[in-house]
């Protein structure tokens, strides 16, 4: 919904300072609430379509506590046949108590996905039962949680991923269940936020972060396990800036109690209005490790990390990005990224053309919304092409990866991925959503590191080292790869936030001198107040 009121209103700077996620409901809410006084005054600037109002008014029902709007005067915000007071008051909340000054709301969080996979006899699930919530303390404490018990076998992506890295994409610890016919993991989230000022907002907690404005990230994703993180915001005028400080694992454990080695980073974001239709984000970041301490040098909160790092003798992985997105007649978005971690001019030509260390990445996307006319379809399509390299390090402490999966495209590295999506709402409770990637990949080849896995070292070549050369490593080498990957769901709200959905994915992949595998599957699932399991890699 957010993203389509970006496009639409073309201009709304709020809404364009967008590329840090998760977004601050009290920022947005207070943005959504000035759409629904222009509804309500007769005004539609941004051509919200009927359901595009649906949505607007179900987001606001959902974030009461920030809303200026009263449930009193909103029939469809109460439920109409309550249980007992703050029982199921609203059609959103199980439990809510709205008071002046307090506010807290738990729900169930319930996901449970059924497959069959072909070639697979065992059983493909994913259950999830816990609890989420949320609460504000007198306007300036918030505070958010998410927790679960989870219970998982995915398809052949999952567990590929699973024997490659001996970890679980999301997760940080798991261990098989008695019968060896799944994975236990607990997923804990939670975070607590103070609101300093209009302008600063402070947020300390363990969740999952993105930066961008596309499917995905070249820079930070939500694919890795959860991190604890210490976050201040700072919008003001025409600028949004992030400071992004973590605490990461350099491995998983199947072994709930045993400590993970810690690694560490620290990231900046700004993101400027140039022009009512643009904007404009610079990035760095530094991995790091230390013995079982953070570095203060990197907690200084200005936005030279690589300067910082240099004064420090040059030991950790410094990455620096630039991002950019074009909002055009309030119908497409035109969005980039690009990541550089060494770059060399000089070594682009000359007899030491592709140089290994010359490691950049690069993203071009596009969203086109309501879709040849139609309300409600969006399409979007986006390239991303990574250097051989790119996200590796001397040593797993400086790899760009958190318990061994990757911390930005969770593919890794050395490819190009073409993705094209289509999302649909008809009707206000009926979704459908489809996925098409395609990539092509150079994997590592006859012992050697071709530059495709963040968790490789990029020790030098000869005894004991890694790479086979110095220079040639153009786009794919190594051992050459590809896979396409289909995906479709459609999922229909049974009631507020309470969803059935069927589902269905295609995958091939085919390594050179491996034999080709092809894989589908179909899903029957249920969920309340949870997101979709997704085996997009």
């Amino acid at each position: 919904m957010l993203n389509r009121m970006e496009v639409k209103a073309q201009t709304n700077k709020d809404l364009n300072l967008s590329t840090v996620k998760p977004y601050m409901r009290k920022a947005y809410v207070e943005l959504a609430d000035s759409f629904q006084q222009m509804l309500n005054a007769g005004e539609n600037p941004a051509a919200l379509t009927k359901v595009d109002q649906y949505n607007l008014n179900r987001l606001l029902a959902n974030s009461s506590e920030y809303s200026s709007f009263q449930q009193e005067s909103n029939s469809s915000w109460k439920s109409k046949k309550r249980i007992g007071k703050g029982i199921f008051p609203t059609p959103g909340n199980a439990l809510e108590i709205n008071q002046k000054g307090f506010y807290l709301s738990v729900n169930p969080a319930v996901a449970i996905q059924q497959s069959i996979e072909s070639d697979y006899e065992e059983s493909v699930y994913f259950r999830s039962f816990g609890a989420t919530g949320r609460g504000l303390i007198g306007k300036r404490i918030g505070f958010q949680f998410l927790a679960t018990a989870n219970n998982e076998m995915g398809p052949l992506p999952f567990r590929e991923f699973l024997a490659k890295t001996n970890a679980i994409p999301g997760v940080k610890k798991y261990e098989a269940n008695s019968n060896n016919t799944g994975y236990n993991y607990a997923d804990i989230r939670g975070s607590i936020t103070f609101n300093a000022s209009k302008y600063i907002n402070f947020q300390f907690g363990r969740d999952q972060q993105f930066i961008g404005n596309g499917y995905r990230s070249l820079m930070l994703s939500n694919f890795s396990a959860p991190h604890l993180f210490f976050k201040i915001n700072t919008r003001i005028w025409k600028l949004n800036y992030t400071n992004l400080f973590m605490e990461l694992a350099s491995s998983p454990f199947r072994n709930f109690n045993r400590q993970l080695d810690k690694k560490y980073a620290s990231m900046h974001h700004l993101s400027i209005n140039a022009t009512k239709w643009l904007t404009v984000g610079v990035f760095e970041g530094i991995i790091f490790g230390r013995s079982k301490h953070y570095d203060f040098s990197y907690l200084q909160p200005m936005i030279f990390l690589r300067s910082m790092e240099q004064q420090n003798g040059s030991p950790d992985n410094a990455n620096i990005g630039a991002d950019i997105k074009i909002n055009v007649a309030k119908k497409a978005q035109f969005y980039a990224q690009l990541m550089l971690d060494e770059f060399k001019k000089d070594e682009l030509v000359g007899t030491r053309e592709f140089w290994w260390a010359n490691k950049q990445a690069f993203q071009l996307g596009v969203k086109y919304v309501d879709a040849f006319g139609i309300p409600n379809l969006d399409l979007q399509a986006e390239i991303n092409q990574i250097r051989p390299f790119m996200y590796q390090f001397r040593d797993t402490a400086g790899a760009y990866a958190h318990a061994l999966q990757p911390l930005a495209h969770p593919i890794g590295g050395n490819l190009r991925e073409i993705v094209g999506l289509i999302r649909y709402q008809p009707f206000p409770k009926l979704y459908l959503d489809s996925r098409l990637q395609y990539w092509k990949q150079g994997m590592d080849s006859a012992g050697f590191n071709f530059g495709s896995d963040p968790n490789e070292d990029y020790s030098g070549i000869g005894q004991g080292g890694t790479r086979p050369r110095e220079n040639g490593f153009r786009l794919f080498s190594g051992q050459p790869a590809q896979g396409l990957n289909l995906s479709l769901h459609v999922s229909y709200e049974l009631k507020e936030n309470l969803f059935v959905e069927a589902g269905g994915m295609y995958r091939v992949y085919d390594e050179n001198n491996k034999p080709k595998v092809t894989t589908s599957m179909v899903s029957l699932g249920i969920r309340w107040n949870m997101f979709r399991r997704e085996y997009d890699y």
